[in-house]
């Protein structure tokens, strides 16, 4: 069917409500529209659907929502009664249309006969992963477009440990999504639903649940409470799920000068104080930096819309506010967590850090130096979770930290997914912990780099809109495998790690190796001078990143060498 088939399909069918079809209507003379709406259906990846807010099959609307969870309901009846009476738990975030997304899962499932558990109100994405199995629910949706702009919103799907579908159940649940029509799902009202018995609105009892095993994961508590009362810190939820969640584990912990950006305090959906609710970027956290310049603080934070990732600004030795990266953010969390427990004589043997193959090289280093074991996964905390669970099934590693470079940190085992509620919660810690010994969280950055060498990293993201440009993205990736570069300027390139065909080529003696991670279509090049950089397609987003990873004698150093390989780079792909 062609797109322009497709619109017309929308709008003569009888499932399309009145006020839909008059905004259809209005398409009828903007070919380009059309086609960007319909010419294919949003792609359900291995996390579940993400894309702009609007009507067509390649838009997140009520009936693309309808349809993916007309799958879902497909793949659990086609396991047994047992699994639908098990249910499935139902959160989401801030963003425009989340809360009606949510129900219309909600009514899908019910119509199915399948037990839907659905938050009050909005909730963190790391609450919905430890709900699903203190429900002892078979799945668990969200609904969010994590740090996206306003005009996204998505559809995130889970299995029974908390963690994003595995690759056996992902592929099922495609099949059966890609079988079914844009209107075949079931739905009800919400009063046939709440009659049925099958609709169950969740609240408070999954709240203080999920707050107390966040609590569990302190490490300090004790410096927490010597603190506490003249400790302070700026937070702001940028206008997302954290407020409610970071506030109360901060009341728990003992911090009692938490200062709350009150403009961005309130759930909002159109992000009115910032152009994207992103941590990662600076602008996001003008407003704290004027409240934290007033009282004097050292320490801001900061988490996306569902509250899985966060982000801290730091004040450095001049007196300004700097941006501390995911991956300085990762390497503290790291250095502290293993050097407290080892304080507190809680640190096993056999403890392990998660990181992925596009984070900095800094952690392995800080990890090994403490006879820890590091491990790599593919980019996506989906990988990480899974690392955690065979930790759990085979007793070979205790897991202490689970981070990627994109601002999302776990720690503990209560979700299996970033939870920056318990990251908020030990990177306050840590702060106070080094508070006591005259140390901000900027010093005892400075002095890691010292101690191990400088490292530098930055991810640049290409956006390439519509079709097009994801025909560019494509383009792109093939053309660097078959001509594979040798050199990106003065910098030879001495391997090529290909996920996608599952080799690494040595350049120096034409050799091969077989890789040990899961088929991805991701690039890794290893050049001279301590540089490599990885080129991947974003896998919810119309964007291709480029991962510029160094290692070098000192800060300075790196930071020299990723400026001038990312220039080469840039002149080879024509950026």
């Amino acid at each position: 069917m062609t797109y322009k088939e497709e619109y017309l399909k929308w709008l003569s069918s009888d499932v399309i409500d009145s006020e839909d079809k008059a905004l259809l209507k209005n398409m009828e003379n903007d070919e380009s529209e059309i086609k960007e709406c319909f010419y294919q259906n949003l792609a359900f990846g291995t996390g579940g659907l993400r894309g702009i807010l609007g009507l067509g099959t390649n838009r997140m609307n009520k009936y693309v929502v309808r349809r993916a969870t007309q799958g879902i309901a497909n793949y659990i009846a086609n396991h047994g009664e047992e699994l639908k009476s098990r249910g499935v738990a139902i959160g989401y975030d801030s963003r425009h249309f989340s809360a009606e997304f949510a129900l219309e899962t909600a009514l899908t499932l019910c119509a199915n006969g399948i037990k839907a558990y659905l938050f009050d109100e909005l909730r963190p994405t790391p609450e919905l992963s430890f709900a699903i199995r203190h429900l002892h629910a078979i799945a668990g949706v969200v609904i969010t477009a994590s740090h996206n702009p306003s005009k996204y919103n998505g559809y995130k799907a889970y299995w029974e440990d908390g963690g994003q579908l595995p690759p056996a159940v992902s592929d099922k649940l495609l099949e059966e999504i890609n079988s079914l029509d844009s209107f075949e799902a079931k739905t009800m009202t919400r009063e046939e639903a709440e009659k049925s018995g099958l609709l169950t609105i969740i609240g408070e009892e999954v709240d203080k649940a999920y707050i107390d095993a966040v609590y569990t994961q302190a490490i300090n508590p004790d410096v927490v409470k010597e603190v506490g009362d003249k400790f302070k810190l700026v937070y702001t939820p940028i206008h997302g799920s954290g407020n409610k969640p970071v506030r109360a584990i901060l009341e728990k912990s003992g911090f009692k000068n938490v200062i709350i950006v009150k403009e961005q305090e309130l759930p909002d959906g159109a992000f009115p104080t910032v152009e994207s609710p992103n941590p990662e970027n600076k602008e996001c956290f003008t407003k704290a930096i004027e409240l934290a310049k007033e009282n004097d603080v050292s320490l801001i934070i900061g988490t996306d819309p569902d509250a899985d990732r966060m982000g801290i600004m730091l004040r450095n030795s001049e007196g300004e506010y700097i941006s501390m990266t995911g991956n300085q953010v990762g390497a503290l969390l790291t250095d502290y967590i293993i050097l407290a427990k080892a304080e507190r004589g809680t640190l096993p043997a056999n403890g392990a850090v998660i990181s992925t193959i596009v984070s900095t090289k800094m952690a392995k280093v800080l990890t090994e130096s403490y006879g820890m074991k590091y491990i790599e996964t593919l980019t996506g905390f989906k990988f990480i979770g899974e690392k955690i669970h065979e930790f759990e099934t085979t007793g070979s590693n205790e897991f202490l930290l689970g981070f990627e470079e994109s601002y999302g940190y776990l720690v503990g085992t209560h979700a299996r997914d970033k939870d920056a509620v318990v990251a908020s919660m030990l990177i306050a810690e840590m702060a106070a912990y080094y508070s006591q010994k005259g140390k901000t969280l900027y010093d005892v950055m400075q002095e890691l780099y010292k101690k191990h060498g400088g490292f530098a990293e930055e991810t640049v993201s290409i956006t390439m809109e519509g079709s097009e440009g994801i025909a560019k993205i494509k383009a792109i990736m093939e053309d660097i495998r078959t001509n594979k570069p040798t050199s990106f300027g003065d910098f030879k390139v001495t391997a090529i790690r290909d996920y996608k065909t599952g080799i690494k080529y040595n350049l120096a003696d034409n050799s091969e190796e077989t890789l040990t991670l899961p088929k991805s279509d991701v690039l890794y090049f290893e050049l001279t001078n301590g540089a490599s950089f990885v080129a991947r397609p974003s896998g919810t987003e119309p964007k291709i990143k480029m991962y510029y990873l160094i290692q070098s004698e000192t800060e300075e150093s790196a930071k020299n060498v990723l400026k001038n390989v990312k220039n080469e780079v840039n002149n080879y792909f024509k950026f």
